[in-house]
């Protein structure tokens, strides 16, 4: 369990950074976790994003370690993220609906978790993130298309 003293010095590469986006958005280590397992809670039950991740996810605590490490490294700028998050989800069965559903929960579980200023911070790293991620799984896509030949153009 965190205590108050932990939660006001998080765990950071860039130490000085951090504190100044914790200031700013009141955005800490410990909310930032609590903010991960209600959100997860939520794509969890959701008909669309649940099937997605049951599919692929049994241990849902390493999961979430690694995403409040995420989330962290994002808002926080902590460095503690170490993944492949484009690599991750490349290969998802997933579309810009997909991307949206997930936005919408997230915006959703942000908005009622965190003040004005973190709750924006954080849901404008989201937006970029998915649309990020999308074209990452649209190129992974392209890219396992099979390769035309050119043609000759005068016959």
């Amino acid at each position: 369990m965190a205590t108050a003293a932990h939660d006001l010095r998080a765990t950071s590469a860039r130490p000085d950074m951090t504190a100044a986006l914790m200031r700013e958005t009141g955005l800490t280590d410990a909310c930032l976790r609590q903010f991960v397992e209600d959100f997860y809670a939520q794509v969890r039950c959701d008909p669309v994003l649940g099937p997605i991740f049951a599919a692929r996810l049994t241990e849902w605590e390493p999961h979430l370690a690694r995403m409040t490490d995420f989330w962290s490294s994002v808002a926080l700028m902590t460095g503690r993220y170490h993944g492949r998050p484009m690599e991750a989800h490349a290969q998802l069965p997933v579309d810009w609906s997909h991307f949206e559903r997930w936005l919408t929960l997230f915006r959703q579980t942000a908005t009622e978790s965190f003040a004005p200023d973190g709750a924006a911070h954080l849901i404008a790293r989201a937006e970029r993130i998915a649309r990020s991620l999308h074209i990452a799984v649209e190129d992974s896509r392209a890219s396992a298309a099979p390769r035309l030949r050119p043609t000759d153009r005068g016959a």
